[in-house]
C-alpha cells in the first residue's frame, strides 16, 4: 500500500496500563510506574518503532471481571514515558475521542507531541462501552458518527494554524488559538476497529489502520477491502497497514504459554512473522509471554536482536 517501507516495522502495547483479563499476565497486577518506565526503555533500546497505551474511562460492574478495571490515561502514561525514551514513537491505541471535545483533545495531544520532539501517532476509535459515553455526557448511539467528524476537527485542530477552524454537526469553532502547536507537521491518524464501518473510516480518513481481533486468514480481505476503497476515493499518500500478532514467546518456554503463541527460535518466529508483510502489512504489534518483568524485558531484547533483522 502506499508509503510503505522495505522492512516490517514492529510495535508494542505495554502490560501494566491495560490489564485486561484476556491478555494480562498475573504479574501485572502488583506492578506499576518503575516497570513501566523500565519496558518502556527496553522497548526504545530494542528498536521498536512504537509504544502503545490504551484508553478508557471508567469501567462498569457488568464489565469489570473481564476487562478489569486497570486502565491507565493514555496521554499521561505516554508523556512519563517520553520523558525517559529516546526515540520510540508514542502511539494512543486508541483513543476514544468520542469521549471529548475535539479541541480539549488537540489540547492534550499536540502538548504531547510538542514535549517529545514529535513522537506521537494518534490512534482513535469508536469505543464500545456504553456506561463511559452515558456519564460523560457522551452519544453512544451515535458515536460513529461523531468519530467520522471528530477526526475531521482534529485534523483541524492539530495543524499548522494556531486559530484552527471546524464548523460541523456536532462540533462547531474557530477563532480560539492553541499553543504549543504540534512538534510534526502532520501528526499520523491511525484508525482503529475490523467492523466494516471502521475498516471504510480508516481507508477515507486515516494515515493507517490499527484492527481489532483480526486473525491471519482475515487479513487478506480486510487489506483488499482497503485498498479498494482508497483507490475509489483517490486517496493518495502514505498510509500505515497494521496488524496484531499472535502471542509470541522467542525460544523454547518450560511453562505452559499457550497453543496459540508463537515459540520456537528466532528465525522461525521470523518466518512466521515475514506471512504477514506478505500480506501487505506494514507494521505488527506483538505481545510476549512473560512470567516477571525481567522475563518480559528479556523477550522484548531477543525479539529485537534475534527476530527483527530476519524480518526484512
Amino acid at each position: 500500500m502506499e508509503g510503505r517501507e522495505v522492512s516490517l516495522a514492529y510495535g508494542i502495547q505495554l502490560p501494566v496500563q491495560a490489564q485486561s483479563a484476556l491478555f494480562a499476565e498475573a504479574w501485572e497486577a502488583a506492578a506499576g510506574g518503575e516497570d513501566l518506565v523500565a519496558l518502556a526503555r527496553a522497548v526504545d533500546a530494542a528498536g521498536f518503532d512504537y509504544l502503545a497505551a490504551c484508553d478508557h474511562v471508567a469501567v462498569p460492574h457488568r464489565l469489570a471481571p473481564a476487562m478489569s478495571t486497570v486502565w491507565y490515561d493514555p496521554v499521561a502514561t505516554l508523556a512519563h514515558l517520553a520523558a525517559v525514551t529516546e526515540r520510540v514513537r508514542l502511539l494512543s491505541h486508541v483513543a476514544v475521542v468520542g469521549l471529548r471535545h475535539p479541541l480539549l483533545t488537540a489540547k492534550q495531544y499536540a502538548t504531547l507531541d510538542h514535549l517529545s520532539g514529535g513522537r506521537l501517532v494518534l490512534g482513535v476509535g469508536a469505543g464500545h462501552v456504553r456506561e463511559e459515553f452515558e456519564v460523560l455526557g457522551a452519544d453512544f448511539e451515535r458515536r460513529g458518527a461523531v468519530l467520522d467528524e471528530v477526526i475531521d476537527a482534529l485534523r483541524a485542530a492539530l495543524g499548522p494554524q494556531e486559530f484552527p477552524e471546524h464548523h460541523g454537526k456536532f462540533y462547531d469553532f474557530g477563532g480560539l488559538g492553541q499553543r504549543p502547536r504540534p512538534a510534526q507537521a502532520h501528526v499520523p491518524l491511525w484508525v482503529g476497529g475490523s467492523s466494516p464501518a471502521a475498516v471504510r473510516r480508516a481507508a477515507l480518513k486515516g494515515d493507517g489502520w490499527l484492527p481489532q481481533g483480526d486473525p491471519r486468514e482475515r487479513l487478506p480481505a480486510q487489506i483488499a477491502r482497503l485498498r479498494r476503497l482508497r483507490e475509489q476515493a483517490g486517496a493518495e499518500g502514505p498510509f500505515t497497514v497494521g496488524a496484531i500478532a499472535e502471542p509470541l514467546y522467542v525460544g523454547r518456554a518450560g511453562w505452559d504459554v499457550g497453543r496459540r503463541t508463537l515459540t520456537g527460535a528466532p528465525q522461525e518466529i521470523a518466518e512466521s512473522l515475514r506471512a504477514y508483510r506478505a500480506m501487505g502489512v506494514d507494521q505488527i504489534q506483538v505481545r510476549f509471554r512473560s512470567r516477571s518483568r525481567a522475563e518480559l524485558i528479556e523477550q522484548i531484547g531477543l525479539f529485537g536482536a534475534e527476530v527483527a533483522p530476519g524480518l526484512d
